[in-house]
């Protein structure tokens, strides 16, 4: 990533401190007349809040919409504005959306989503432990190294993984806090004897002692601390590959695939009634109520134009998808 204002660069930091997803937006190229310029940066978070500058309102709901979207989906894009119908030419990780509120230009918007790495808490300090906290991290993982599951260590909803590898210290309260709080991954390094009456000794009912994984790891016949390591983690990837064909979160915000099919989730969206743009339906989105129905607005002068007369443009919301035009591939 190309540096960044100070503010927006603590508040990246923050972000990362906190383990909360966002996305960077950057202007590319921006075509005049438009406010934006190249270089010209914004963090879009999870709840479509956008910190910086990228252009007017109507370009912020556009990066707004895409951003929260590439955020699920964990994959860059590059988003053009343009102020009159989409060209039509397709490239591979791009998407040109009309905005019908530019007065002329268009500007080209890189949206980078960032994500946490998966955090796996591994206890013990033995051997195979330290070994653990390696190759975890060579992995890719965030790895927390702990011999007590007290304070900022604790297992949370959102962690990969919690692997006890103590010979015999603190594993019954490790596991059963993981088993409690849901970790996907949750696995005993001991022999199978010993492990089994580890488990038998939990206080969780028997569905949750079966999720534990004892011995942990795959069958590899590794016998070293880096080889025992080793199948561990390869148990883990296959474990986190299973729950994620199947929808479901492996201490990482991972999103089900849509039922139509389509490679990227969406996320909540709407049409604005006034001037058709698809923008975000998330509480950071201009909107306003009408008849008990929610409206979602690009802009402020949509908006004041919806509130001055909102039958009209509440009439006009049933068709308003046949005048918003956007080519996406």
């Amino acid at each position: 990533m190309t540096p960044i204002p100070d503010a927006l660069s603590r508040r990246a930091h923050e972000f990362t401190e906190r383990r909360e997803s966002f996305v960077r937006a950057t202007v590319v190229r921006a075509q005049r007349p438009t406010s934006a310029h190249a270089g010209d940066t914004a963090l879009v978070d999870a709840a479509g809040r956008i910190d910086g500058f990228v252009g007017g309102a109507c370009v912020e709901a556009s990066v707004r919409y895409y951003g929260l979207r590439q955020l699920a989906a964990r994959e860059p894009l590059l988003l053009r504005v343009v102020p009159g119908e989409p060209s039509g030419v397709t490239e591979e990780g791009a998407v040109e959306v009309r905005n019908p509120c530019l007065s002329g230009g268009a500007v080209e918007i890189f949206l980078e989503p960032w994500h946490p790495s998966p955090r796996v808490v591994v206890v013990g300090a033995t051997p195979v432990a330290r070994a653990l906290a390696a190759i975890g991290d060579d992995l890719g993982f965030d790895v927390e190294l702990t011999e007590t599951i007290a304070g900022p260590a604790g297992p949370r909803t959102d962690d990969a993984a919690l692997i006890v590898a103590s010979h015999g210290r603190e594993e019954e309260p490790a596991l059963e806090a993981a088993l409690r709080a849901g970790v996907p991954y949750v696995a005993l390094v001991a022999s199978p004897t010993r492990g089994a009456a580890v488990l038998s000794s939990l206080n969780v009912d028997a569905e949750q002692r079966a999720r534990v994984f004892n011995p942990a790891g795959l069958d590899l016949g590794g016998r070293t601390p880096g080889e025992i390591a080793v199948s561990v983690f390869a148990q883990l990837v296959a474990e986190r590959a299973r729950l994620r064909g199947a929808g479901l979160a492996a201490g990482e915000p991972v999103a089900a695939a849509p039922a139509d099919g389509r490679a990227n989730p969406e996320p909540p969206s709407a049409i604005d009634p006034v001037c058709g743009m698809t923008v975000a339906a998330v509480p950071s989105s201009l909107h306003s109520e009408f008849a008990g129905k929610l409206s979602y607005f690009c802009s402020p002068g949509c908006r004041a134009a919806f509130v001055a007369e909102p039958e009209r443009f509440s009439l006009a919301d049933t068709h308003a998808h046949s005048r918003a035009t956007t080519v996406e591939h």
